[in-house]
């Protein structure tokens, strides 16, 4: 990590410094070619779009965190997490499942000169219809970027929900990607966030930051019709 990332303030959230590595794709494929197997993604490498998005939207509304337990779930590189430092959250607990993500998040926290509480933790490993210790007692849980895939997509929104309904303000920042449950959200702030580390296929990504309603509140939307969010007026 210390070989391939250098230290670069975040496009959207100059605020932010980060470790970035200059072309993700790449060093994934070196990885690899290296290890002879298939090999985790370096998602930490790069400040995701919906993760400024949702940078973004703390730093200029520090209300939202300040002062409250924050918990950003798939930190990555803790883009996110040192945002809600920043804002002046009480406590931020910075979690994701890959070691390397971990490590740049503590690297990240250091750069910034912030406290996190970066853990190792797999949010969905536990039973269904439970919450993970190091998600209790969240009062705002903040996920960027996460609904990427579908099987991931179809296990985080219980849990989210399940977070939401106990009294947790949820915030979800993200690009429009494939599995995003739209239906189960309302968009609350749209940014267009310049893309890092040759991640996407356009140097711009318009990425909203949505807040989740509880599986009660959402039961309606959810028997009409999935509609996008909204275009920013």
């Amino acid at each position: 990590m210390r070989a391939e990332a250098r230290p670069a303030p975040v496009p959207l959230v100059p605020e932010v410094v980060l470790p970035v590595v200059a072309d993700v794709m790449a060093l994934w494929e070196r990885t690899e070619e290296r290890a002879g197997a298939p090999q985790q993604p370096p998602f930490w490498g790069s400040p995701w779009a919906g993760g400024q998005a949702l940078a973004r939207t703390v730093l200029d509304e520090p209300a939202l965190v300040r002062g409250r337990r924050v918990v950003d779930v798939a930190c990555g590189s803790g883009l996110v997490a040192v945002a809600a430092a920043l804002a002046g959250a009480a406590h931020v607990r910075a979690l994701d499942l890959d070691p390397l993500a971990v490590a740049a998040a503590r690297w990240s926290a250091d750069l910034n000169g912030v406290d996190l509480d970066v853990r190792a933790v797999d949010v969905l490993e536990g039973p269904a219809g439970a919450v993970p210790a190091a998600l209790a007692g969240a009062d705002v849980v903040l996920v960027g970027d996460l609904f990427y895939e579908r099987a991931t997509a179809e296990r985080v929104l219980p849990l989210l929900q399940l977070l939401a309904g106990r009294g947790a303000a949820v915030l979800v920042g993200d690009p429009g990607r494939a599995h995003l449950p739209v239906a189960a959200l309302e968009e609350v702030a749209r940014h267009e966030v310049p893309v890092v580390g040759g991640l996407e296929d356009r140097a711009v990504r318009s990425s909203a930051v949505l807040r989740l309603r509880s599986a009660e509140q959402a039961a309606p939307a959810l028997r009409a019709p999935a509609l996008r969010p909204r275009a920013r007026r």
